[in-house]
């Protein structure tokens, strides 16, 4: 790859600023000196570039291959996750015996990614898999007697549950007792003995699990559950007459059951995430192809391809329609079929996005009459709001008053609940302690995210609960907490070159955050409100260099009044290639902004 000219970076300190748009103060990550020296001199790689390294604490040692990530020097032994190995006994046992299997995934990306790997590789076996997927108004989360018994029905007394079962020990029991084996593959935080009647429970967050792979989503436990049972059939001689599955056509599938679960992009995970990009490019999935093109997505596939334009359209399908065509585009051979469920799941996801926008505003308008948004963690219930978008709306509002945050639909006295958190505040074992102590009919979760089912009476005793249990966890979470930056540069590093370049040291999410830059005292030339709420910004250094700009749902919070109150800014945000004007032009995603004529 070229090198942007040298003349792109500043190395200079950040803007003295007294207010910006979120509140926080600018800081710059720091970076080790010495090891980024050694890293331009040694790998010659870009000053910038090794900067970006050190300051995610990469040594000049580890630097190339944290540069080229490869599989085969993280991919651990599945075995070390426990029952693992009983689990893939037993199923290859059953591949071996041709007896039926079936699969039961949840709704979301990362559970219907999860059934979906496991279909795509049993498939390559020549095994026929019956997958059940549950309808989330009807059935809700998580599986039960009834959709075990019609798996059953058809012949499969070996059941997978994915992403979900690790609490399921009523349903569990119940068809045990008929006779079926049931494998749970989850990765939800687990407070207590895994189910007794489940014939194995892989599950890297259950309590006498020492793997240490607690950042892999259901995705990633399904994916080593193949490698593992790959690995067992070929010591059976399973495949001396017939070709094995080809496993790393699997990965893209995988990345985005990680990324859309907001996995961590450390360890294991971030090279699941790098090599399943990868994959992704090479276009072998015929669905996930044709739901790219129809989003729109151009250019070299990164995290926000996954997160932001994928991962929303096959949600869309749980959410507001059934998961069935999500895990129907993502298994198909068909073009043509993926065609037409490509343009399904996009028409889906756009009545989601208006249903988002309607609930989104009557949840902010009663926190604001309720004087929710004083609340250390902010509770808010409704009648009638769609249970598909809950979650999204709850993330939408976490951002806008920097404090975990629960969005409950009320139906019929009972409300089903999706709550989003900050990072420091783990929201998921709250909502697991608030059900073992008979404060929710139903909850769980993780770190980040939960869900849950409440008598809508028991709501402000659930507010009550979790104000006192992680209010101080949030002060501390919050407390002079900054807006980090990595560096500040000139108006001409917004180029195409140097997001390529920066993009090396990704794939980036929750653990390896994107890089953000400053530009110090731009002119505001133009403002342009773009959709609903978007602002595209044309900005002007001194010297006459120009840079196009966009900042998201900027219209009507302080980053917007800050963009259009301004004449100059201090500008910090994210480096992005322009596909829509091409060659070498670049973007800035503004991400903060503050006068420059303070």
């Amino acid at each position: 790859m070229m090198r942007p000219e040298p003349a792109f970076f500043e190395d200079v300190a950040l803007p003295q600023i007294t207010q910006s748009a979120s509140g926080r103060p600018w800081t710059l990550r720091p970076a080790v000196p010495r090891d980024v020296a050694m890293m331009v001199q040694r790998l010659e790689l870009d000053p910038q570039l090794a900067r970006i390294l050190s300051a995610r604490g990469v040594t000049p040692d580890a630097a190339q291959s944290y540069l080229d990530p490869k599989l085969r020097d993280m991919l651990p032994d599945p075995y070390i996750l426990k029952d693992m190995e009983r689990a893939v006994d037993r199923l290859a046992e059953a591949i071996l015996k041709e007896e039926a299997i079936g699969v039961f995934g949840d709704y979301d990306v990362d559970g219907t990614t999860a059934a979906a790997i496991l279909h795509r590789y049993f498939m390559d076996l020549g095994v026929v898999l019956s997958v059940y997927l549950p309808d989330r108004i009807a059935e809700g989360y998580g599986p039960s007697a009834s959709a075990f018994r019609s798996l059953m029905t058809g012949g499969a007394n070996i059941i997978v549950t994915v992403d979900c079962g690790a609490s399921a020990h009523d349903a569990i029991n119940a068809v045990a007792a008929d006779g079926a084996e049931i494998i749970v593959l989850d990765h939800h935080l687990m407070s207590d003995a895994p189910p007794a009647n489940a014939y194995a429970t892989v599950n890297p967050n259950r309590i006498d699990d020492i793997s240490g792979q607690t950042n892999l989503s259901a995705a990633g436990v399904a994916y080593l559950t193949v490698v593992a049972l790959n690995r067992r059939l070929r010591e059976t001689g399973h495949f001396k007459d017939r070709p094995e599955p080809n496993l790393m056509n699997l990965l893209d599938l995988t990345a985005l059951g990680l990324v859309c679960d907001v996995m961590s992009m450390t360890g294991l995970t971030r090279v699941i995430a790098a090599q399943g990009l990868k994959v992704l490019d090479a276009k072998a999935n015929v669905g996930l192809a044709a739901l790219g093109e129809r989003a729109g997505a151009k250019g070299q596939s990164s995290t926000y391809h996954l997160g932001f334009l994928l991962g929303p359209r096959i949600n869309a399908a749980g959410r507001i329609g059934h998961a069935r065509l999500a895990f129907e585009l993502l298994t198909t051979q068909d073009k043509t079929r993926a065609g037409a469920l490509a343009e399904k799941l996009h028409t889906l996801n756009a009545e989601r996005q208006a249903i988002e926008a309607d609930v989104q505003l009557e949840a902010i308008q009663k926190i604001e009459t309720e004087n929710l948004d004083k609340d250390k963690i902010i509770v808010v219930a409704g009648a009638g709001w769609h249970p598909g978008v809950i979650g999204i709306v709850a993330g939408r509002i976490k951002e806008k008053y920097d404090r975990p945050t629960i969005v409950i639909g009320v139906e019929d006295g009972v409300g089903k609940g999706s709550g989003r958190s900050i990072t420091g505040v783990d929201l998921g074992s709250a909502i697991s302690a608030s059900k073992d102590d008979g404060l929710l009919i139903n909850g769980g979760g993780h770190a980040m995210a939960a869900g849950l089912t409440i008598s809508e009476d028991a709501i402000p005793k659930l507010r009550e609960r979790l104000i006192i249990a992680l209010g101080d966890d949030v002060d501390r979470a919050r407390e002079n907490r900054t807006f980090v930056t990595d560096a500040v540069i000139n108006a001409r590093a917004v180029s195409r070159l140097f997001a390529d370049m920066v993009a090396q040291a990704g794939p980036y999410g929750v653990g390896n955050p994107e890089p953000v830059f400053v530009l110090p005292d731009m002119r505001v030339a133009h403002v342009k409100l773009v959709g609903a709420n978007h602002l595209s910004v044309a900005l002007e250094d001194r010297a006459g260099e120009k840079v196009r700009a966009i900042a998201f749902r900027a219209e009507g919070e302080p980053l917007g009044a800050v963009i259009r109150g301004s004449d100059r800014l201090h500008i910090a945000g994210k480096i992005r290639g322009d596909d829509w004007r091409g060659g070498n032009a670049g973007q800035l995603q503004i991400e903060d902004a503050a006068s420059a004529s303070q």
